[in-house]
């Protein structure tokens, strides 16, 4: 007997093997009954050209904590694609995700004058159009796991959403999603080996499954040789500063409806005092700050699967080279598209349920428009 739609993604094998996940077999299809929702920012490499880099993360990231805390916590796959983001839930959760993206595209425009566009799309209909919808669970910590996806269907319900099928349209002026826990108060992370390089990699439709993960295996595989597989944030975390940068960006996403200027000043003491314990070392209860900051670095989501391959990796120029020639021939063969986009810093963006447990959440992105300027160099 299949396991109930809404306990299905408990059922899913979890994975510590990144490499692993390069194989097809090891993803399991979700079921007809789900639903699939994507988001993401109309013309973000414009906003990326006017220096908006974190506004357009953190408005990527808010798609999936609004999510988070629209279900209560309970866990379902989701993937963030730098400038939008992904995610699975069970049929019974539809209503509530419609509304959530309702308010996110409402809230974006008010607080940034940014246009997110949102499409939900039943996993049927993602399988009647010839594509599938498959997932895969990678631990990189003991503390969080990240969803992995594959079967072309968050490809091409991205592709129906630009078309404008399946859209959710905007909710009131006044609708505000719940972005409890959403933040970006580290400062960027300096590559330590050459540059941050932001890397999108797409199969064609001359490509097959097997193709695919062949190339991923071996692209995977030259990335293994870099230090810690080429993980752009430092072991003992990223670096911070005083006062932190992103407080603006943090002000509009928890004010609230309340005061900007207000909830920024509240913000600012608040981090006064939590630099201080990251400086001292000092445990304030439960919390230990070297702790902390070790797992923000093993929990960072620098590499993933979305129908395709996504990597911010801290890259040699080697490495870079060598990852780029096997890329080129795959191109001149019809097998894939990529984008490629080099910077100095990487950033991230995080969601913190509790800084007393071990589940946060950190998305690692190039500081410099990553895979958003990937994307747009691969559609060139």
């Amino acid at each position: 007997m299949p396991p109930l739609d809404s306990v299905f993604y408990d059922s899913v094998p979890i994975s510590n093997d990144f490499l692993r996940l390069s194989d097809p077999a090891q993803f399991t299809p979700l079921p007809n009954t789900w639903f699939l929702g994507v988001a993401d920012i109309v013309d973000s490499t414009g906003e990326i050209a006017r220096g908006r880099y974190k506004t357009v993360n953190m408005v990527g990231a808010a798609v999936i904590s609004g999510m988070i805390n629209a279900l209560g916590g309970r866990v379902f796959p989701y993937v963030f694609g730098g400038d939008g983001a992904g995610f699975a839930v069970p049929g019974e959760d539809a209503d509530a995700a419609r509304e959530t993206l309702a308010a996110l595209q409402s809230w974006a425009e008010t607080e940034f004058a940014i246009t997110l566009r949102a499409a939900l799309v039943s996993v049927s209909d993602i399988r009647a159009a010839g594509r599938d919808l498959r997932v895969a669970r990678y631990a990189p910590s003991t503390g969080i796991d990240y969803a992995m996806f594959t079967g072309g269907g968050l490809a091409w319900a991205e592709a129906q959403m630009k078309s404008r099928s399946f859209t959710i349209q905007p909710a009131g002026p006044d609708a505000q999603p719940d972005l409890t826990g959403l933040s970006c108060r580290w400062s960027n992370s300096p590559a330590r080996h050459g540059q941050i390089v932001s890397l999108v990699i797409q199969p064609t439709s001359e490509s097959n499954e097997a193709d695919f993960a062949a190339l991923a295996q071996s692209v995977l595989s030259v990335a293994e040789g870099l230090e810690r597989a080429g993980h752009p944030v430092p072991p003992k975390g990223p670096p911070m500063s005083w006062p932190p940068p992103g407080a603006d960006l943090d002000a509009h996403v928890s004010r609230a409806g309340r005061n900007l200027l207000m909830q920024k000043i509240r913000l600012v003491i608040g981090n006064m005092l939590i630099g201080l314990l990251f400086k001292t070392g000092m445990r304030l209860g439960q919390f230990e700050p070297a702790h902390y900051k070790e797992m923000v670095s093993r929990n960072a989501d620098f590499r993933k699967f979305d129908d395709g391959l996504k990597m911010t990796l801290d890259c040699d120029p080697a490495t870079l080279d060598q990852i780029t020639r096997m890329l080129e021939d795959a191109q001149s063969k019809g097998k894939i598209r990529y984008g490629l986009h080099a910077q100095q810093e990487a950033m991230m963006t995080c969601f913190v349920p509790s800084a007393m447990r071990d589940d946060h959440v950190h998305f690692v992105d190039g500081a410099s428009g990553g895979y958003a300027q990937a994307a747009a160099f691969m559609r060139a």
